[in-house]
């Protein structure tokens, strides 16, 4: 097995992305696509990347991240043709990155003991500043989970010395939330203090070291394997029995559980 991919392999993938876009002999689909109409393609991709590594799948991982290497060959071809950068482009920066980000690494600097986020960190906001960045919150990409995106923004606040200090102001301000959101007495108002409550229960599972975006999945995973349960138990008649009942098959596939 290589331990690399190969050059002749990765010009092929270049080379039929070329072909597929040719005006004349290409694919009418790919030659019709944008920036804007590829990106929830490639925002899938790395979401069933991400699928096939939590299903222990290495067999449909090395499939998905063909499929996510095509998405950065789809871009840069594009780009290439409106004469703004090359895949061979993309490879070169992303490379000046990463050894600029790992100069204990790729340098002379030492390791100072930091951990990785703090360095990694640090680097990224040297770059930001370089570019002009003129906020601690630019470059939270807008695109993130929405629960990611809250963690990312609390991280990035939390450097500048905007946080609480323990997880006890935090949960104060959840339950604050929780009441603000039952006084709220339009949908507009709703859905805002909806917005306030799950951006400080993010805040809250931050100051106790867990990831949101991981815990939720975990949640979500442990919730549906349960209700599964309760469905394999009523053998097929679940959704015909009152909730008391259904609640007493939820507390048995709890318990089983144990």
């Amino acid at each position: 097995m290589a331990a690399t991919a190969t050059t002749p392999n990765l010009d092929r993938l270049l080379g039929i992305m070329a072909r597929l876009r040719d005006p004349r002999r290409g694919c009418e689909w790919d030659c019709a696509q944008t920036f804007t109409t590829i990106a929830p393609y490639t925002i899938e991709e790395a979401y069933e990347v991400d699928d096939a590594i939590a299903r222990g799948d290495m067999a449909a991982l090395k499939e998905e991240l063909g499929d996510l290497l095509l998405q950065v060959v789809f871009h840069a071809r594009m780009a290439e043709e409106q004469g703004l950068f090359s895949f061979e482009d993309v490879a070169s920066a992303i490379s000046d990155k990463m050894e600029a980000r790992h100069p204990h690494v790729f340098g002379d600097e030492s390791d100072e003991g930091q951990s990785r986020e703090d360095r990694w960190e640090t680097a990224k906001a040297a770059e930001r500043a370089s570019k002009g960045a003129q906020s601690a919150m630019d470059g939270v990409a807008l695109a993130l989970p929405g629960l990611m995106r809250a963690e990312k923004l609390q991280k990035r606040a939390a450097r500048q010395g905007f946080d609480w200090p323990d997880a006890q102001g935090a949960a104060a301000k959840v339950f604050e939330e929780i009441e603000e959101l039952r006084e709220a007495s339009s949908e507009d108002e709703r859905t805002e203090e909806a917005g306030d409550l799950l951006f400080a229960a993010v805040n809250l599972v931050r100051k106790y070291g867990v990831p949101p975006e991981d815990a939720l999945r975990a949640a979500n995973a442990k919730f549906e394997r349960r209700f599964r349960g309760m469905e394999a138990r009523a053998e097929g008649e679940f959704a015909s029995l009152p909730l008391d009942q259904q609640e007493a098959l939820w507390q048995a596939v709890k318990q089983s559980e144990r």
